[in-house]
């Protein structure tokens, strides 16, 4: 991830989007909500307007290219697929205090790191190596990018610390373990939400080029592109609500679904049209592989300044 400085982006007030009846949670916290209902990854958007560049911005990240599940069950060259969540008691496990390339800006901490955290790609993996966990004793959301260990202690990127029950976000400018400056776990597409059958979020994305820019919630671009043809760090893209449905078996469904209500938002570089979710031994791979018949063409950007929480 590339920090530079921020470009503010301003725009019209539009009227409210219908809220998520009840925020989010996870199996293993059930007392925290994954951000109040009224924070933007809980709210729907299937009835906002489209905006005006959307048919460019799909174009740049790619009209003929096909979504992408980045996420699964079992192995890809020996890691799991997926980010994972590490839930832990605050009052329990060890802190510490990561020592970060990007200390200006990330929370200093303590982080609460159990021996057993789960890494991205596992402890000996290349690439991002985000950790999430979640205290489910206080409600808070720790997140880490590039952790490593580091003699007795721990390394890593950079690093955010979340309250569940809030929507604040981060200083103007700032990174957080995701190059958007957003949290990642309100993002991912989970396997005990889509067996209970519904995602009632947006789900995380990337692309592989963005602007030298972002829109609200993202506080942070990593960029030197000024095209204003690519999109922006925390550009919100949703299904096409005509898009059929019929024939995708149910997990893939369930995905879609969500693609439609709550739509996705850009969050970091990389593969595009590849969206997140946690690690799980029951998704079908053969399910969630035919979602790569969907297409960038079939998403259009959707206009959202009027998704500003009323409280912080």
């Amino acid at each position: 991830m590339r920090r530079a400085r921020l470009i503010a982006l301003a725009g019209l007030a539009l009227p409210l989007a219908a809220a998520a009846a009840q925020a989010p949670r996870l199996p293993a916290a059930p007392a925290c909500p994954i951000f109040p209902a009224d924070n933007p990854w809980n709210r729907r958007v299937d009835r906002l307007p489209v905006a005006a560049n959307s048919r460019a911005i799909v174009a740049s990240i790619g009209a003929g290219a096909g979504l992408h599940a980045d996420f699964g069950s079992g192995l890809h060259e020996g890691r799991p697929i997926g980010i994972p969540i590490t839930v832990v008691s605050g009052k329990s496990t060890p802190k510490y205090l990561p020592a970060f390339a990007y200390a200006g800006e990330s929370d200093r901490g303590p982080y609460p790191i159990p021996r057993d955290v789960r890494i991205e790609g596992g402890r000996s993996a290349e690439g991002d190596r985000h950790a999430l966990i979640v205290d489910r004793e206080s409600c808070t959301l720790y997140e880490l990018y590039a952790l490593s260990p580091r003699g007795a202690g721990w390394s890593a990127g950079s690093g955010a610390i979340w309250s569940l029950r809030s929507n604040r976000v981060r200083p103007a400018g700032w990174t957080s373990a995701d190059a958007a400056g957003l949290p990642i776990l309100p993002g991912l597409a989970r396997f005990d939400e889509v067996a209970r059958g519904r995602i009632d979020h947006a789900l995380r994305f990337t692309v592989e080029r963005t602007r030298r820019a972002y829109v609200y919630p993202a506080r942070h671009f990593a960029s030197d592109l000024t095209d204003p043809r690519l999109p922006p760090m925390g550009l919100r893209l949703r299904l096409r609500v005509a898009y059929p449905l019929a024939g995708f078996p149910r997990q893939a469904r369930v995905l879609l679904e969500a693609l439609k209500r709550y739509g996705m938002i850009v969050a970091d570089n990389g593969s595009s049209w590849f969206v997140s979710g946690a690690p799980d031994p029951h998704w079908s791979n053969d399910d969630l592989r035919t979602i790569d018949r969907v297409k960038g063409s079939d998403f259009e950007v959707v206009d959202t300044r009027s998704l500003r929480p009323r409280s912080p």
